[in-house]
């Protein structure tokens, strides 16, 4: 089934603006502010693009990601995380339990199980990568920014290689053999639901091409909604320090390499993830769905 394009450049740079200040305590004004519009016209445009009001989309993506982390980094206390994302240990836990149905302690003692349940582990009779086996296949490296055109959905991850398809296609203009294809996939299947799931596919880009020029001033919200909503998106993936995984394989197991990243190298390292985005960098595809590529996972 084909998932609705969020388009709206505005909706999306709140998301990204979001997303990247989880942590922080997120008001309505202040992200309209950074958007260039007021509140009550963006919560109007955020609501009709995701279906979800700003205040419940932040209150969910808290918790969510609070949850993540809770999986990956097994030396912080529930109520460090719950105060890290701005709650008190019981707001914290009630919060937690009204979204997943069980404590955070809880949660933290199943997800092993809840993620081997899946549909997106293929073969629940074998265990995780161990850290040996992650760490031969891992390099620790700085990465440099990139400029993306991108394409931003909500809904199954299964989808990805239909919606390639329907990107390259609609953006074949823009392919020189300098190209990256990328995508950005924001959640963990594991703990958000299929409907909540939210990604990106891109392509990098010049950013001064000029037929991006107009995305530039739409960005800042000087043309109108019609043309901010038929203009491609363009963003930055930044740069840093990543964990690099580099996976060769077929598309039904790399959902265990990452859980395998996530659940047994991230701990034993000391590593942990940061608020940046991590995607992954498309070097090789062949008919068969064989594919290599780079999952990179920013880290401090």
């Amino acid at each position: 089934m084909k998932r609705h394009i969020m388009q709206n450049q505005v909706v999306n740079h709140a998301i990204n603006y979001i997303i990247s200040h989880a942590t922080e305590e997120l008001k309505v004004d202040d992200i309209a502010q950074v958007c260039g519009y007021s509140k009550y016209y963006l919560e109007r445009l955020f609501k009709a693009e995701t279906g979800e009001s700003i205040y419940s989309y932040i209150k969910r993506l808290k918790v969510e990601q609070s949850a993540f982390r809770l999986k990956v980094e097994k030396e912080s206390s529930v109520t460090q995380m719950g105060e890290e994302y701005g709650y008190s240990a019981s707001n914290y836990a009630t919060l937690f339990k009204n979204h997943f149905g069980r404590t955070p302690v809880d949660f933290r003692r199943q997800i092993q199980e809840d993620l081997r349940r899946n549909d997106f582990f293929h073969e629940p009779e074998k265990d995780l990568l161990d850290f040996e086996e992650c760490s031969r296949n891992i390099t620790v490296e700085e990465k440099k920014e990139y400029f993306v055109l991108y394409e931003r959905r909500k809904g199954d991850y299964h989808n990805l290689s239909e919606n390639w398809g329907d990107f390259i296609d609609r953006y074949r203009e823009f392919i020189t053999p300098d190209t990256l294809f990328l995508d950005v996939t924001y959640d963990d299947p594991s703990i958000v639901t299929v409907e909540n799931c939210l990604y990106d596919v891109c392509m990098t880009v010049d950013r001064e091409d000029p037929r991006l020029q107009l995305q530039k001033t739409a960005a800042v919200g000087i043309t109108s909604r019609v043309q901010s909503e038929t203009l491609p998106n363009t963003m930055v993936i930044p740069g840093g320090k990543f964990a690099v995984y580099r996976y060769k394989g077929y598309p039904q197991l790399i959902y265990k390499a990452y859980q395998s990243v996530f659940s047994n190298w991230l701990s034993e390292t000391g590593n942990r993830i940061d608020n940046r985005i991590s995607y992954d960098i498309y070097r090789r595809i062949d008919e068969d769905c064989y594919m290599e590529i780079d999952i990179c996972i920013p880290i401090r």
